[in-house]
């Protein structure tokens, strides 16, 4: 659990306390415990190690190396809608942009956030109109090389089934859940 202030921290962990671990990711129940206004989640959490990571074999389209503000990376987000530029957060990378285009215009692309304790939380983002073709599997792929490469342990949180797909393709191993929640 993370909270932004010790009076919030005290409040969640209360509240949590009256509920089961499994319950602790249902938002209906943590409703029930806190003063909720908005839910994110839950959201599987997954984790690759070195010697679980399989890489994606490269198809006709090349992944290149972007700086993590490049305009272009905005364009795939206005491209990919408020929803999904927000899920993936591809903003706030702190990593190269792993990405692909295609006619000049970027149409995938992944990065990851350092975070403490030296995990690389994954942004993967894929134009709408290009999805299903296995470009978030060749641009994540590239970001997990990179992450492993630094020292990094990889961390993909989804809740659509089709990143968990893409995660387990990599190797990636669901390990926990996430709710995030905003208090009133």
């Amino acid at each position: 659990m993370t909270t932004p202030t010790e009076r919030s921290a005290a409040l969640v962990r209360d509240g949590l306390a009256t509920l089961s671990p499994e319950a602790v990711t249902d938002a209906d129940a943590v409703r029930g415990v806190l003063p909720v206004v908005q839910v994110l989640g839950p959201a599987a959490l997954s984790y690759v190690s070195p010697d679980a990571f399989r890489s994606a074999v490269p198809g006709a389209l090349s992944v290149r190396q972007l700086p993590g503000d490049h305009a272009d990376l905005r364009r795939l987000e206005e491209s990919a809608g408020e929803e999904g530029a927000e899920e993936a957060a591809l903003g706030d990378i702190t990593s190269p942009a792993f990405a692909v285009r295609a006619g000049g215009a970027v149409v995938a692309a992944a990065g990851y956030q350092t975070w403490p304790g030296r995990a690389a939380h994954l942004s993967v983002l894929t134009d709408p109109a290009w999805r299903g073709r296995g470009l978030a599997q060749l641009t994540a792929s590239a970001a997990v090389a990179h992450a492993l490469a630094a020292g990094l342990l990889p961390q993909w949180r989804a809740r659509a089934l089709a990143s968990r797909r893409v995660a387990a393709a990599l190797g990636f191993r669901e390990l926990g859940a996430q709710l995030s929640i905003k208090l009133a």
